[in-house]
């Protein structure tokens, strides 16, 4: 799962992940579906419409994940999706802060994200 995807990759599984089966897909799924498919994150459903695989689902949480812990480090007061916060809650990567309620970073996921910053710098 070491792929390295553009922003327009993600965008597309984001979108497949919407996607509502017998629809059309729009210009960026066309145009990134046969390397989504190549590495095995999209697979085509009998009917010929496309769908994330588990690793596509997986690839597509992690990032949110990181999206999601990059936004309450810039914004305390940022609202993250259920399973993202209840994920980096239980991770100890966020925690509530008693005064105001809100999520804030806490150290490990500062750790965290300098790690992350650091090895997407080497790639």
């Amino acid at each position: 799962m070491n792929h390295k995807l553009s922003i327009d990759e993600y965008d597309a599984l984001e979108q497949i992940s919407k996607l509502p089966k017998n629809v059309k897909p729009n210009a960026c799924i066309g145009r990134n579906t046969k390397r989504l498919t190549g590495i095995k994150l999209v697979a085509y459903r009998k009917d010929g419409s496309l769908e994330l695989t588990e690793n596509g689902r997986q690839v597509l949480f992690i990032k949110q994940c990181i999206d999601g812990l990059r936004a309450i480090a810039n914004d305390a007061g940022t609202k993250l999706s259920g399973p993202v916060a209840i994920f980096l809650e239980k991770k100890g990567h966020i925690q509530i802060n008693p005064e105001s309620g809100l999520h804030e970073i806490s150290q490990r996921g500062k750790e965290c994200l300098a790690d992350i910053e650091t090895n997407s710098k080497k790639a």
